[in-house]
């Protein structure tokens, strides 16, 4: 058990590079592994077993799933040549090529439209937009617990959203079927230690927490003081722009999406109607 003391002053300040103005009353080695999460994107040449494989998808499937529906599922991908097709299509992310393991998390309503379809019964909710929604929070959650689950374990990882960039691409390639989505990609493996990349400091908590009613007028200063103690991350990692600069080149419209933009019609071609 880390020493209650010490160990959520540090975590706190690699989360936040701040220190909370009172200390948590209780810690343990949980909290230690959540805090401590940062993207992985270079890895020893050390493969991921299948019994650590099954163990983080036990931890997936450990996650809530809405209504025990568990419109998610998972394919695991360790072939070099398919590694590199995929990472062609995230945008060239070499790490998704380089990494042991690369997990590409998708909504899944295959099962139940064969479900419906052998007992000739009708489907209609899977037609509406609820039913993404649906998928996309049980993939988010179950991701979420397998990453902890790895990071406990000494493995590292990073989530590629660029999954979403072509995703028939990526439905064709894992062979998907009808009713299934590729919602995001997420590579795995032992971090290399010679890339020593830091914990990215998070929005200050004013600027995310809301006590009864939202606030947004407050939330002015919180992302002021958040830019000036990122700041100092971008300059340790030799990257350029601040939050606030990356954020709306981000966002700045359809072109600096990659390929995003177009991202109900592709739910449309894979089998969701989404009206």
């Amino acid at each position: 058990m880390p020493d209650s003391r010490t160990a959520p002053a540090a975590a706190w300040h690699q989360r936040y590079r701040a220190v909370p103005e009172a200390l948590p009353a209780e810690w343990n080695d949980t909290l230690d592994v959540q805090l401590a999460h940062r993207s992985v994107r270079r890895f020893l040449p050390r493969e991921v077993s299948d019994a650590t494989l099954a163990t983080l998808i036990a931890a997936a499937q450990s996650a809530s799933s809405s209504s025990n529906l568990q419109v998610w599922s998972v394919v695991a991908v360790r072939d070099a040549d398919r590694k590199a097709r995929l990472a062609e299509f995230c945008g060239r992310q070499r790490h998704v090529a380089e990494a042991p393991l690369f997990l590409v998390w998708l909504a899944d309503y295959a099962r139940l439209l064969q479900l419906a379809a052998d007992n000739q019964a009708p489907l209609e909710g899977q037609e509406y937009l609820e039913a993404g929604v649906m998928g996309c929070v049980d993939a988010a959650l179950a991701a979420q617990n397998a990453i902890t689950a790895a990071e406990s374990l000494g493995l590292g990882g990073c989530y590629i959203g660029g999954i979403r960039n072509q995703p028939e691409a990526v439905a064709a390639e894992l062979q998907l079927p009808p009713g299934v989505f590729p919602v995001f990609g997420m590579s795995l493996g032992y971090p290399d230690p010679a890339e020593d990349t830091a914990v990215k400091p998070r929005l200050p908590q004013a600027a995310v927490l809301h006590h009864e009613t939202y606030a947004l007028e407050d939330q002015r200063a919180s992302v002021a003081e958040y830019e000036s103690r990122i700041a100092a991350f971008y300059d340790e990692q030799a990257m350029t722009h601040g939050w606030g600069g990356r954020v709306l080149k981000r966002l700045a419209g359809p072109q600096s999406l990659t390929g995003r933009h177009r991202l109900r019609e592709a739910w449309d071609a894979l089998g969701f109607r989404l009206r």
